[in-house]
Formats: C-alpha cells, structure tokens, sequence
C-alpha cells in the first residue's frame, strides 16, 4: 500500500490505499458521507437520488480529482473527472443499499 495526497476543489485528504483509483474514491466518499440516508430511504426514486449527489457535487467539489505520490500539487499521477467517480459511487451505494434491505 502507498501513500496518496488526493485533492478535489477546496477538499483534500492524505491516505493509505492500494491504488491512485481507491484513493480517489475514498475522497468521495469522505466527501459524500453524510449523504448517505438517501439510498435508505425508499420513498426516493433512482433520480432523485442521482440529482441529489449530482447537486452536493456541484456544490461542494471540484470538476477532476488529482492524485499524487509525491505530495499535494506535485507530479500528479492520476486526474479523474468528478462524473466519472460519482457514478461509480452511487452504483455502489445504490448495490450496498440493496444488499443491506435483503439482509
């Protein structure tokens, strides 16, 4: 595992991750954490809950997350654009939220 300084808008964070992909992710989902009640409550449509992140996003992140090895603002080694990791994001909330109302 390596050391990550991970940046996005006015957020950054420094972590230990497998990779500059699971690094970036942990931003986002630091970043989006207290949105979480959405995926549990049902009375909220699929939509609803893509334009409520969409919006957080907009609101609160940058357009591209930059990670690097080497330090903040140094030699990035990965640039992903926020879209990109807010879908995977929700997939995986939307997925965790199914797994857990089976449970």
């Amino acid at each position: 595992m390596s050391k990550f300084y991970v940046t996005c808008g006015e957020k950054s964070l420094v972590v230990i991750a497998d990779s500059a992909e699971t690094a970036a992710m942990r931003l986002m989902d630091a970043s989006l954490a207290e949105h979480t009640w959405i995926y549990s409550d049902s009375e909220l449509r699929e939509q609803d809950r893509r334009d409520h992140i969409a919006l957080e996003a907009l609101l609160n992140l940058g357009t591209t997350v930059m990670v690097s090895e080497r330090g903040l603002g140094r030699g990035e080694v990965l640039e992903v654009g926020v879209p990109e990791l807010l879908e995977q994001w929700h997939q995986l909330m939307t997925a965790l939220s199914r797994l857990f109302a089976k449970i």
